[in-house]
């Protein structure tokens, strides 16, 4: 299936590893351009130089910036608009499951998880709205099953993802039919440095039996199999598709509602 995303302009925030880095390959293998955006300069040059030698340096860009931080996009919106002139799609994939078990976790913590997992994605959204407005685009955010069914994980991701699905369903019905704003919840991803990667290495046995009896694929699921769930949402294919939240988890929550 053609996807029809040849020379279409890309920015992914959280590119330089997991579902990022994969979005981020799967869009070049998909003969788009593609942005990438996160914190740490280091791990984000190797990841664009490694993408660059293999798919064209002039198909991708990378910039290190904090997206939660609203001084740091008017560089990144100067380097995209001076590169290729806009925008056509923009991934939100920004967040950080790991938290405290408790019910209702301090303030400090709270608002840390709230910064990381929702307002980053806000920012985000801001910042590249008026590209994608210009271009009839496409917004893509990154929540997860933890917002939308009690699994388990932390209070504070959870509520901030679930924000994330909220704002994503407000934003589709209010700017359709110019842009289409769209939402992914991936299940449980394991990827090297994740958080799932910081349990199977404390507790293998553990988290073999857990996936065991919750995932009726019976495995994790992988970061390029997100990234090809994203590539639908944001390609010609998906034109019809805005306000959904796509769920891929292998089955997990089937049978929670």
């Amino acid at each position: 299936m053609d996807l029809a995303l040849t020379d279409k302009r890309v920015l992914i925030a959280g590119a330089s590893r997991g579902i990022g880095l994969a979005m981020a390959e799967g869009f070049l293998r998909e003969g788009a351009r593609v942005a990438m955006l996160a914190r740490t300069a280091g791990p984000l040059r190797a990841a664009a130089d490694d993408l660059a030698r293999r798919y064209g340096a002039e198909r991708v860009l990378a910039f290190a910036a904090d997206c939660a931080d609203a001084g740091a996009w008017p560089r990144v919106l100067e380097g995209l608009q001076g590169a290729w002139g806009g925008l056509d799609v923009a991934v939100a994939n920004v967040g950080d499951g790991r938290g405290a078990p408790d019910a209702l976790p301090d303030a400090a913590r709270f608002a840390g998880s709230w910064t990381v997992n929702f307002a980053t994605a806000e920012a985000t959204a801001r910042a590249v709205l008026p590209l994608l407005e210009d271009s009839g685009g496409c917004l893509l955010f990154v929540s997860s099953i933890a917002a939308l069914e009690c699994i388990g994980a932390p209070t504070d991701y959870s509520v901030a993802k679930s924000a994330l699905v909220a704002l994503s369903k407000q934003m589709a019905r209010k700017l359709a039919p110019r842009v289409r704003v769209n939402c992914l919840a991936p299940g449980n991803v394991h990827f090297p440095g994740g958080s799932w990667d910081a349990k199977i290495q404390a507790d293998p046995q553990r988290v073999a039996a857990l996936i065991e009896a919750t995932v009726p694929m019976g495995r994790f699921g992988t970061t390029g199999e997100m990234a090809d769930a994203a590539l639908f949402l944001c390609s010609e294919r998906a034109r019809f598709i805005t306000g959904a939240c796509l769920v891929v988890d292998g089955g997990q929550t089937v049978g929670l509602h």
